[in-house]
């Protein structure tokens, strides 16, 4: 199995949450300072630090800030066996990209990119994806990087599957098996993650839904489609988290 679910860490959960209700996202873990959120299409797990806490993820040292912080990740079912069959596919192309390893939070699969951005594949916790969550609804997690192309293909070995993109560019999108979007795009500097959603129902509908629930929140027209943009939880205490400002949630392209 293959799911998306990044962590994002931050000292407003109870924001968090009422942001990820309203989406339509139904928590499905409740063990105090880890949650977890499911979407009808992917997962999100809330990690709760102090304000302005630093520390250290799978991609960086100590001393970056945690809060407001988003960490690349997924989930599978054996981490054995996930970490064999994607070095198997790895040794195609002369990489090994998945360790297993033991981390703080316990017996784990690290990846690591060519690019050097590592990110780590847990065992799920539970299998099955809420059937009360809004079926219209996917968590996405980007992978930003100066070497787009080998980012790509360590998704393709770690069983994503690459979706059609009407663009023949460096940009790649993957479905996981068992739910959520990856998404590859170039960018300067260290690689980094980004994360969102896609809306396969109305964006408009979606949008008044949040408004009414409390949140700003703006439906914009781009040149690749309608895209919300809504406050960030952590923004009001954190104006310079990775995330921004706002988070972004996109209408799934059409045939994807």
């Amino acid at each position: 199995m293959l799911r998306v679910r990044p962590i994002h860490y931050t000292s407003r959960m109870d924001q968090w949450e009422g942001l990820l209700s309203a989406l339509g996202m139904v928590r499905t873990v409740d063990d105090g300072d880890w949650q977890e959120f499911d979407a009808g299409s992917g997962r999100l797990a809330l990690h709760r630090v102090a304000a302005g806490a630093a520390g250290a993820d799978a991609g960086a040292g100590a001393g970056i800030v945690l809060d407001g912080k988003t960490d690349f990740g997924v989930e599978v079912g054996d981490l054995a066996e996930f970490a064999r069959r994607t070095n198997l596919a790895g040794a195609e192309d002369g990489t090994t990209p998945a360790e297993l390893v033991s981390a703080r939070h316990g017996d784990t699969c690290r990846i690591t990119g060519e690019d050097g951005f590592g990110f780590f594949a847990d065992k799920a916790a539970h299998g099955a994806q809420c059937a009360d969550a809004d079926p219209a609804l996917a968590v996405v997690e980007v992978w930003f990087t100066p070497d787009a192309a080998s980012a790509a293909q360590t998704l393709r070995n770690m069983g994503a599957r690459l979706r059609p993109a009407p663009d023949d560019d460096e940009t790649a999108d993957f479905t996981a098996k068992n739910g959520g979007v990856l998404m590859v795009r170039p960018a300067s500097g260290a690689a980094r993650t980004g994360l969102g959603f896609e809306y396969t129902g109305d964006l408009a509908g979606l949008r008044d839904r949040l408004a009414a629930a409390g949140h700003r929140v703006s439906l914009t027209e781009e040149a690749f489609g309608r895209t919300l943009h809504v406050a960030n939880p952590d923004a009001a205490d954190l104006p310079g988290n990775p995330n921004g400002g706002m988070l972004w949630i996109s209408q799934k392209p059409e045939g994807a």
